[in-house]
């Protein structure tokens, strides 16, 4: 059923506790049986469930849950559900795990490699370095260099291939735009020697 509210048990548990609402209208509205809410109730149900507020779910409204404790006839109607929860991707932690930190100058070495039109900075961005680390690489006079190992740094999970992406694609444009600005100075250059 789509008109069943997240998590009803733990629906169930809160009206139970923070309303005046029949057992029968809970039961109807979380899709359980009236049973199981007197069982709520009495403390022999859902004992580990912590409550969930569908008011701040977003899925019941104060006056819906006032006009219902009024008439007990009255059923309770969903707002919305829930599907799914939406995780923002969160900043990179600033600790990394010292297994870690010995990977990014392998993974600095790949992308300088595999994907030289990124910028030091981008690189230092994407694995979580310093550019001046990254340059080092680039140049070849960085202090290991001897031992470094060019690894993929998704593979590594230093970086999603989403951002790697989004990295590459932006160089490219940089490209671009370079190119069609060195051609237009090429341009004028032609047409002032003219």
């Amino acid at each position: 059923m789509s008109d069943i509210p997240f998590m009803p048990k733990a629906t169930a548990v809160w009206l139970v506790e923070n309303t005046t609402l029949t057992f029968k209208q809970i039961a109807e509205f979380c899709n359980l049986h009236e049973l199981e809410i007197k069982g709520i109730a009495d403390g022999d149900v859902a004992k580990g469930i912590k409550a969930y507020n569908p008011i701040l779910a977003g899925q019941l409204s104060r006056e819906e849950i006032e006009i219902c404790s009024r008439d007990p006839e009255k059923k309770l109607s969903l707002i919305k559900k829930i599907d799914k929860v939406e995780l923002k991707e969160r900043k990179k932690p600033k600790y990394t795990p010292l297994s870690k930190r010995q990977d990014r100058p392998d993974a600095i070495l790949w992308l300088c490699k595999n994907a030289s039109e990124l910028t030091d900075g981008q690189i230092s961005k994407l694995v979580g370095s310093t550019k001046g680390t990254v340059s080092l690489i680039r140049k070849r006079s960085y202090w290991n260099f001897s031992n470094l190992k060019p690894r993929d740094p998704v593979i590594l999970a230093l970086c999603t291939q989403e951002a790697f992406q989004k990295s590459l694609e932006k160089a490219k444009r940089r490209i671009e735009r370079e190119k069609k600005a060195k051609i237009r100075e090429e341009k004028k250059a032609q047409l002032a020697s003219a």
